[in-house]
C-alpha cells in the first residue's frame, strides 16, 4: 500500500509539471508574438482606454478533456522509466512568422540578337541605275577591251592611244601611196596613224570628253570631208586635230538616264571602232569604211531601261564639219541589250542635204 501511494504522488505530480508546462508555453507564445509585431502592441494600446484590457493569457486555465484525463491515467499505471506521454492542446500557439529570403540579383538581361536579312533576298532594283553597266561588254567588236584606267580620279579619266602601223601593198606603188581604204594610208613605210591624248571630265552631273588624232588621221579624214571649203574661215585646220571633243549634261534622276552633248563625236554608224586597237581586225570591213567616222552637232541619249537606248541626233551632215546645204541631218540609233551576250543595234540617217 505504501508502495502504490508513492506511486500515485508521483504520477500526480506529473501530471501537474505538464499542465504547468504547457501553460508556459502557450504564455511564451503569447509573449514572442506580442514581441514580433510591435505594430499590433502599439495598435492594443491605443484601444485600452476604450476596450477593457483582456484577461492575463499567463495565468488562463488550459482545460483537460476526457481524452487527455484517460492518458494521464494511463501514464500512473506505466513504470517511471516510460516515455513521456504527448497532449494535445486545443489551444492556438503562436509562431514566429520566418524572415523572407534575401533578394538574389538577377542576371543582366541579354540583348535580343539583331535580325539578319536572308542572304538570298536580292535588293530591290535601282530606278535610276546607269545604263548597260551591269554586264561586261569588252567582248564586242568596236568596244575598248581595258577593264580599268590607270590615274583615274573623281574629275577626270585620262586616256592615250598610240597607233603605229606598217604595210607592204604588193602592187608596188611608185609613190607608196595606197587607195581604197579609210585606215591605211602609205605603203612599205613605218607611219604613226593616230597619237591620241585625252580622257573624260566629269564633275557631279555635267561632263566633256576630248581626244587628239595627231599623225595621218589629221590629214587622211579631214581630207574625205569636202564642207569645209564653203565660206571663209578655214573649218579643216580648226578641227583637224581633234578626233573627239564634245560637253553636256546628264540627268541622273530621268529614267536610267538622260544626256545632252553637243560637238565632235565619233559616229554611231557601222560596228566598227575609228579607233583601230577597239576592234578584233584592224582593217575595217569596206562597209565601215564608206559609212562617217565623225559627225559635228547635238545628241541626245535617252535611257528608258537599264538594257535599251534611244539617240536622236542632229547634225551638220554626214561626216562633215560644216554643212553643205541649209538643212541639218537628223538620224539616230537604237540599242538594245537583253542577254550579256546579245547586242541588237539600228543605225538609220536621213534628211540630210549633203550635195554641192
Amino acid at each position: 500500500m505504501p508502495r502504490n501511494h508513492s506511486t500515485f504522488t508521483k504520477t500526480i505530480g506529473f501530471a501537474i509539471l505538464a499542465c504547468t508546462s504547457i501553460a508556459g508555453l502557450s504564455a511564451a507564445a503569447q509573449t514572442v508574438q506580442n514581441s514580433a509585431s510591435p505594430t499590433a502592441a502599439i495598435a492594443t494600446q491605443q484601444q485600452s482606454s476604450v476596450m477593457p484590457p483582456p484577461p492575463d493569457q499567463s495565468k488562463r486555465q488550459v482545460p483537460i478533456t476526457k481524452e487527455q484525463q484517460q492518458a494521464i491515467l494511463k501514464a500512473m499505471s506505466m513504470p517511471s522509466a516510460a516515455a513521456p506521454v504527448t497532449i494535445a492542446s486545443s489551444a492556438p500557439v503562436a509562431t514566429t512568422a520566418p524572415l523572407a529570403p534575401s533578394p538574389v540579383p538577377l542576371p543582366a538581361p541579354v540583348p535580343a540578337p539583331k535580325p539578319v536579312p536572308a542572304a538570298d533576298t536580292p535588293a530591290p532594283p535601282d530606278p535610276h541605275a546607269p545604263a548597260f553597266a551591269d554586264w561586261d561588254w569588252t567582248w564586242l567588236n568596236g568596244n575598248p577591251r581595258n577593264k580599268d584606267t590607270a590615274f583615274d580620279s573623281k574629275f577626270f579619266t585620262p586616256e592615250i592611244r598610240a597607233d603605229i602601223t606598217y604595210n607592204y601593198d604588193f602592187n608596188k606603188p611608185i609613190d607608196d601611196s595606197m587607195s581604197g581604204s579609210s585606215e591605211l594610208f602609205r605603203a612599205n613605210e613605218i607611219q604613226v596613224e593616230q597619237l591620241g591624248i585625252g580622257g573624260d571630265f566629269h564633275l557631279d552631273h555635267a561632263h566633256a570628253r576630248f581626244m587628239t588624232q595627231f599623225g595621218m588621221y589629221s590629214t587622211a579624214t579631214v581630207r574625205n570631208d569636202p564642207s569645209y571649203s564653203k565660206g571663209q574661215w578655214d573649218i579643216a585646220d580648226a578641227d583637224r586635230y581633234l578626233s573627239e571633243a564634245y560637253g553636256g549634261y546628264q540627268f541622273t534622276n530621268v529614267l536610267h538616264g538622260l544626256n545632252i552633248d553637243a560637238g565632235i563625236f565619233m559616229s554611231y554608224v557601222g560596228l566598227f571602232s575609228y579607233y583601230n586597237f577597239d576592234n578584233w581586225a584592224y582593217q575595217p570591213s569596206y562597209v565601215s569604211s564608206n559609212t562617217p567616222w565623225f559627225f559635228e552637232g547635238l545628241r541626245i541619249q535617252i535611257f528608258p531601261t537599264a538594257h535599251l537606248k534611244i539617240e536622236p541626233w542632229i547634225i551638220n551632215g554626214w561626216q562633215s564639219y560644216g554643212s553643205s546645204n541649209s538643212r541639218k541631218g537628223l538620224g539616230g540609233q537604237i540599242k538594245w541589250t537583253p542577254k550579256p551576250w546579245l547586242n541588237v543595234i539600228s543605225n538609220n540617217y536621213g534628211l540630210g542635204h549633203d550635195d554641192f
